[in-house]
């Protein structure tokens, strides 16, 4: 499970990258086994197209990690807290980058006219040094686009939402639900109840929308079958 921090991290690079001019998708698996980058971000330069790989860490652990770093591309950089920079800088392999992660200050946030596209800011610390591809750039760019495909498929479900589950995953979704942290003493903080008190109040409002539309139909058969007034009667 990633941290808030390393979302925050993911999110902040991506607009960062954004920003620069460059298409960017996360968790790319690297052709001829060279692992899985945490971000990787393509821009076309003229006639040139560059590859940047980024590796976010937040804990030394995690940069010390077993985990295969993949820096293939023409610039490769970390993506580190300024705290964990500290720690680590020495360790840094001289052809490597670095960019520091600061969040945004809560009362700038708040004051802030527009609203902000992530939750800090990137800062280089140290830049990259260009390097050839340490892949075939046809299999990257492959692998690239499959990454992209996979992340329009994830916003389509998220676009398409409940329509993709079936009633019975739902049903025992909810149930499930009801059963974790029930409040008896404040039923309308549970899903379950509230889920039934908004189906009984639909309910109502359906019912009473249809009582309401057969009363005005029952009116005007009634006025078209009251007999009409004859002429000769009122002179």
């Amino acid at each position: 499970m990633k941290t808030k921090l390393t979302k925050n991290l993911e999110s902040t690079l991506y607009q960062y990258c954004y920003e620069q001019g460059s298409y960017v998708v996360e968790e790319v698996s690297m052709p001829e086994s060279k692992g899985i980058v945490d971000t990787l971000s393509y821009q076309q330069i003229g006639d040139q197209i560059e590859w940047r790989c980024y590796e976010l860490k937040v804990t030394k652990n995690d940069f010390h990690s077993k985990a295969k770093l993949s820096f293939i591309g023409n610039y490769n950089y970390f993506v580190l807290p300024q705290k964990l920079y500290e720690e680590v800088q020495a360790e840094i392999p001289t052809h490597i980058g670095v960019l520091i992660y600061r969040e945004f200050d809560k009362k700038a946030v708040e004051n802030s006219p527009q609203t902000l596209r992530s939750p800090g800011f990137l800062t280089v610390a140290k830049k990259a040094q260009y390097q050839e591809l340490q892949v075939d750039e046809k299999l990257l760019t492959s692998h690239f686009i499959s990454s992209l495909f996979r992340e329009v498929d994830k916003a389509k479900k998220v676009e398409k939402g409940l329509q993709l589950y079936s009633d019975d995953r739902l049903f025992k979704e909810l149930k499930k639900r009801s059963k974790a942290g029930y409040d008896i003493y404040q039923p309308e903080h549970n899903l379950y109840d509230r889920f039934i008190d908004e189906i009984k109040d639909d309910a109502i409002t359906a019912l009473q929308e249809e009582l309401d539309a057969r009363n005005a139909e029952y009116q005007e058969l009634k006025l078209q079958l009251q007999p009409k007034p004859n002429l000769e009667d009122k002179l």
